[in-house]
């Protein structure tokens, strides 16, 4: 099952809903891409809680990660901002509300 437009539309308004998904998305805006342990230090937030942060942005599509290997064998997972461009206008608004599917009311 795919989402609707409305359905993503929801996702990336609800994911951006925060103030500490915001700076991750600026911070990977402004840098490109990084791995979690640096990420962190800049967004001034522990792992744990940045990786539930990132979660929510790439579920909603925001922004995608690829697990490397560094030269000495170490597992990095680098993240970066996915090509995004979200109009929220009253017209766009309208039409995504027109596809929402039955599961997205269920959110409140």
């Amino acid at each position: 099952m795919t989402a609707s437009d409305g359905d993503r539309l929801l996702a990336a308004l609800a994911a951006l809903a925060s103030p500490h998904r915001l700076r991750i998305v600026a911070a990977l805006a402004r840098g490109g891409r990084n791995y979690v342990s640096q990420l962190a230090r800049e967004v001034g937030i522990s792992r744990p809680l940045l990786h539930m942060h990132l979660n929510r942005l790439e579920e909603a599509g925001l922004v995608t990660s690829r697990l490397e290997l560094s030269d000495d064998g170490k597992a990095l997972n680098f993240f970066e901002v996915a090509a995004f461009d979200i109009a929220v206008t009253p017209e766009a608004i309208a039409a995504a509300a027109a596809t929402l599917s039955n599961e997205t009311t269920k959110i409140d």
